[in-house]
């Protein structure tokens, strides 16, 4: 039967982990959505990697008690590649596509960059902070559905220049994927030595400049082009994360 899943952060834990709380967007899709009652079964992560089993134990308006039997393995198990995908900021739907799917692919952190081409701009803080939390909650659901425990995270926006220098550079493979100026990832990948933290830059619909692909390659990023079909942005990102999942991760 399909787990019936729900989040709790790990302080909504007891500190016995006997029981835990699930707040009041958790209990009202319990409630109103699956019509489950008091004493039916439901897992409960922690989107730290931690998944249980347990029985709903009091169900009210706001908030639901589950009383916790024991702790499970989770469906969906962690790639062992922690994978930074640092993505051009895209219209609505289409980076929301990318959230979802990237949390599907394994992905361990999303960085959502601004750049020249960029079809978004982030106006202020206020717009920074309700995208995040649209992306976030998208994480949820798709964390939900895939049957991962850990919750991937997503950054707020920041520039390309600081993205390059400053938020990636301790991964141990650093790509760039460019339509154009670059090697073959076969090419790029060729340490025998399997890296356990890879970094990859995806750009906007209308491409990176020449200043950002030179800019990349300054600061120790490695050009990669794939030389097929030309993709839209939000596939390109989706097969990029594929692709190296397959190539150093779980995917194979």
């Amino acid at each position: 039967m399909t787990r019936r899943r729900f989040f709790a952060s790990p302080e909504a834990f007891t500190p016995d982990q006997k029981s835990v709380v699930l707040n009041p967007d958790e209990t009202k899709h319990l409630r109103n959505v699956l019509r489950l009652e008091t004493g039916d079964e439901v897992y409960v992560f922690d989107g730290a990697g931690r998944e249980f089993r347990g029985q709903i134990d009091s169900l009210k308006r706001d908030q639901t008690n589950v009383r916790i039997t024991e702790e499970v393995i989770p469906s969906a198990r962690e790639s062992n590649l922690n994978l930074t995908m640092a993505v051009a900021l895209l219209k609505g739907e289409k980076f929301d596509l990318v959230i979802q799917k990237l949390t599907e692919l394994g992905t361990s952190f999303v960085v959502p960059i601004i750049t020249k081409r960029a079809d978004v701009r982030v106006r202020n803080e206020d717009d920074a902070e309700r995208k995040l939390v649209r992306w976030r909650r998208i994480v949820m659901e798709a964390t939900k559905q895939c049957g991962r425990a850990r919750l991937m995270t997503v950054n707020s926006p920041i520039s390309f220049d600081e993205c390059i220098t400053r938020f990636c550079v301790e991964s141990e493979l650093r790509l760039m994927f460019a339509e154009r100026d670059g090697a073959s990832l076969s090419a790029v990948a060729v340490d025998p030595a399997t890296p356990e933290q890879v970094a990859a830059l995806v750009g906007p619909e209308g491409g990176w400049t020449d200043d950002e692909i030179d800019q990349a390659r300054d600061t120790g990023w490695q050009i990669v082009t794939m030389r097929v079909r030309i993709m839209r942005a939000e596939t390109a990102a989706i097969t990029f994360a594929a692709l190296l999942q397959h190539r150093f991760g779980d995917l194979n």
